[in-house]
């Protein structure tokens, strides 16, 4: 019967103390506990109650008859306004139950826990022994049982251990310890832009490009615990707690923490452009994020998805189909199979384990997505693709964090698929953030993709963490890898307005460049940006503008199984080469209400493939630049079936949950495909798609294709 109060626990999300998402500031009160230390109110509070039931407590005469020994286990609650409350009640016998349901109800009043001087409700657990013994202090082992270690006398089966029932006695108040610990902030830019601002700010001495952030790297400048305590909700009841404030589980003990939470993102909508009846999206999963120590922490997060979109998200994802009969790969998620006649069945998950042994250095082993810059979008590493392994090591001293990043990634094209197998590719990245000054801050970057040619596995020759990777991929052979390198700056003009820029350069010929013929072998790609905090002295309205433009034949490769992509999609902008894009996002948050507005205009460059003209113009990052080159010179942005590109997209929602990112939102996209000629795969087309869902907010998933 024990074993059922601690799946209870477990599913209410009660621990010994409380498993409310603050910590109580001050436990509840018996007057005799007012002037203890704050040291001793926790076990004067349980000391008051556990007299007050032996002093109270009344065996039923059949349970003394029967000689009965054993425990009842109580759940209670202090509201806020002192009242002790029984949530549940373990005992073998409706009379015990009755008996300890009386003593509750003939408990005192007292002074309700507080938290930020505020009453607050606190919930916590009794174990009441049978028969009565006086109580010990809390804290001190009580019928310690004397066992023989030897195992030279007979076990006597009337003896248990009580290791089980001491671990209740290690849980805590909850304390929200994932605000100050080295857990990652999960990626999104709407979470993100929450302490955007904070993290600019003139002198400050950290380093924004490399995403995910640590929540111990934000709380040096944004209070997670004192935000969330402005947006919480008076809720009196259990799932008014949970749905609006509250981990759904929540448990702290001896150096340790873990939550859990439902993931959900339902959505409905329509393409009113399209034949077909609604878009969805049915998704259901579970996130669990933890502590073991001060050094290691962890999240796994998994996701079972259904859905169905707009017509030209659902052609886009079939161009991507993978070898071997699923039909579909879903930007950012993964491989899809077919649900019902139309619609696709996606599963994802993801993983990171940090281990930081040190404040200068952390390891993490991650199932996942990584992001370079400080932009909507990144020339140099996206999160665009789907998850992939990784081993991360983020180095920071002085003015200095330097980040390089392995990853495994997969060709899933049939004509590398042998066997039914995908082909393995390789990629490592070093990233160098440098603060120049206290407003200028400049990095350098550097990447080699290569493949699993000859069993070549994972090259020793690239895992020097400081090594140069051209000059290794020059000296291992020029077709060893696919190496890029970058550069990026960010000036903070004030506290309000800072500037931003990539430079990408994949191949680069200095004889081309003074003859300015526009030579194919000059592939580079830049962004500029710009962001303005609290734009026009309106409180969290921020503006941001920013122009990307990458030339053709960028990420690709003489082999295009070392391409710079996973899973048929670009590992660095999203519409992988030969285009030039202008990005406008405005976003303000308001309490838990917010709106993102976000308008792109560009000019991408496709192929023709009309059987006439089946030249390769740059844009298809998994075609080998060496054939079918139209010219080798005057080759410009665009070229080829140009497409002019416009999205206007509208979100307006509210942040059910802070704690979990649980979002309620309504979107609105405009989306208008004009390619000058339409062939197969560039259909002219206009899409205005509406939906309204419930969403946890934990990567950012990109429609704007």
């Amino acid at each position: 019967m024990r074993n059922y109060i601690v799946v209870l626990s477990l599913v209410l999300g009660i621990n010994w103390a409380t498993a409310q998402v603050q910590s109580t500031e001050q436990m509840p009160q018996f007057p005799e506990c007012e002037n203890e230390v704050r040291e001793n109110q926790e076990a004067c509070f349980y000391n008051t109650i556990q007299t007050f039931f032996f002093q109270n407590f009344k065996v039923p005469q059949e349970i003394v008859s029967s000689n009965y020994k054993g425990n009842i286990y109580a759940v209670f609650e202090v509201d806020t306004i002192g009242k002790f409350k029984t949530l549940y009640i373990d005992a073998v016998s409706s009379s015990l139950k009755e008996e300890t349901q009386r003593v509750f109800d003939a408990l005192p009043k007292v002074k309700p826990a507080t938290y930020s001087g505020r009453p607050t409700f606190a919930k916590y657990t009794i174990k009441i022994g049978i028969p009565l013994e006086e109580p010990t202090l809390f804290g001190t082992k009580s019928n310690v049982i004397v066992q023989d270690k030897t195992n030279s006398v007979l076990i006597d089966n009337k003896k248990e251990l009580t290791e089980f029932e001491d671990v209740a006695k290690n849980y805590k108040p909850f304390e929200n310890l994932q605000y100050k610990s080295n857990l990652n902030v999960a990626f999104t830019h709407l979470n993100y832009a929450n302490f955007d601002a904070l993290l600019n700010q003139v002198g400050s001495n950290n380093h924004t490009a490399t995403k995910p952030y640590s929540y111990a790297e934000v709380a040096k400048y944004y209070d997670f615990e004192a935000v969330n305590q402005q947006l919480m909700k008076q809720k009196d009841g259990w799932w008014g707690r949970k749905i609006f404030n509250e981990n759904l589980i929540a448990i702290q003990g001896e150096k340790y923490w873990f939550t859990m939470n439902p993931i959900f993102d339902f959505r409905g909508g329509k393409d009113l452009d399209s034949e077909i009846s609604n878009t969805f999206v049915n998704t259901r999963g579970v996130q669990i994020q933890g502590a073991l120590g001060e050094k290691l922490t962890f999240t796994t997060s998994i996701y079972e998805s259904q859905g169905r979109f707009a017509d030209y998200y659902n052609a886009y994802s079939e161009t991507l189909a993978p070898s071997g009969g699923n039909p579909a790969i879903i930007p950012g998620i993964g491989i899809a199979k077919r649900f019902k006649d139309d619609a696709y069945d996606f599963p994802m998950a993801e993983a990171n384990l940090k281990y930081k042994p040190n404040e200068f250095i952390d390891l993490q082993l991650g199932y996942g997505r990584n992001f370079i810059g400080d932009g909507y979008r990144s020339l140099l590493q996206s999160d665009a693709t789907s998850p992939y392994p990784f081993f991360k090591i983020n180095t920071s001293f002085w003015k200095i964090k330097y980040t390089n990043t392995y990853m495994w990634l997969k060709d899933v094209r049939p004509e590398v698929t042998v066997d039914g197998a995908y082909a393995s590719k390789y990629m490592a990245s070093h990233y160098l953030s440098y603060n120049l000054t206290k407003r200028l801050n400049i990095g350098l970057f550097e990447s080699v993709v290569w493949s699993n040619t000859n069993d070549r596995g994972f090259d020793v020759n690239f895992v020097n963490p400081i090594i140069f990777y051209r000059a290794v991929e020059f000296s291992s052979s020029s077709r060893a890898g696919n190496a890029v390198l970058g550069a990026t700056a960010k000036y903070k003009w004030n506290n309000q307005i800072n500037f931003y820029s990539q430079f990408l350069l994949d191949e680069f010929a200095i004889g081309d460049v003074r003859e300015q013929n526009q030579s194919w072998r000059n592939k580079f790609g830049y962004q500029i940006g710009a962001k303005y905090y609290d734009a026009f002295q309106i409180k969290n309205l921020t503006l941001q503008v920013e122009y990307n433009q990458v030339r053709p034949y960028v990420y690709s490769h003489s082999n295009p199984l070392t391409n710079y992509a996973h899973n048929n999609i670009s590992m660095g902008h999203q519409w992988g080469a030969n285009f030039r894009e202008l990005v406008g996002i405005a976003r303000y948050q308001k309490g838990r209400y917010y709106g993102e507005a976000r308008l792109i205009y560009g000019q991408r460059g496709f192929d023709f493939n009309d059987g006439t003209d089946n030249f390769n113009y740059g844009g298809n990052i998994y075609l080998d630049y060496d054939e079918n080159r139209p010219f080798d010179t005057g080759v410009g942005i665009a070229q080829g079936n140009k497409t002019n590109v416009m999205i206007a997209d509208l979100q307006l929602g509210y942040l059910v949950n802070p704690v979990t990112n649980m979002r309620l939102f309504g979107n609105f996209m405009y989306r208008n495909f004009d390619p000058t000629a339409q062939t197969a795969s560039t259909v002219q087309s206009t899409t205005t798609w509406i939906s309204i869902g419930l969403r946890s907010d934990l990567f950012n998933w990109y429609f704007d294709y």
